[in-house]
């Protein structure tokens, strides 16, 4: 049975698949803070490449996690860039100023 948050989209995960990460599924407030901290586990993306195709619903707080992994590899000394963004996340970044932070 698949895990659903109240939007009804399957909760999501990052991936490690070969030299990049994806994303699957839904990333929103219900699930956030599990999803970052499943993160961890993971070493960061040799290619620093983060693809967001697979990312079926997202609000606000999946910007706040793209911006913690962005800390992170900030502070691993690494680069990281979100390739595929939906535009409707793209939309929030822009509306709260922040698209340049996450820009590829």
């Amino acid at each position: 049975m698949t895990d659903e948050s109240e939007t009804g989209a399957a909760r999501g995960a990052f991936a490690a698949t070969g030299p990049s990460w994806t994303y699957t599924g839904a990333l929103t407030f219900a699930d956030a803070a599990s999803v970052l901290e499943a993160t961890q586990a993971l070493p960061l993306p040799e290619s620093g490449v983060v693809d967001l195709a697979g990312l079926s619903h997202a609000d606000s707080a999946a910007l706040a996690v793209l911006l913690a992994l962005k800390r992170r590899a900030a502070a691993e000394r690494r680069t990281l860039a979100f390739t595929s963004m939906p535009a409707t996340l793209d939309s929030l970044a822009r509306v709260y100023g922040i698209d340049d932070l996450l820009a590829s």
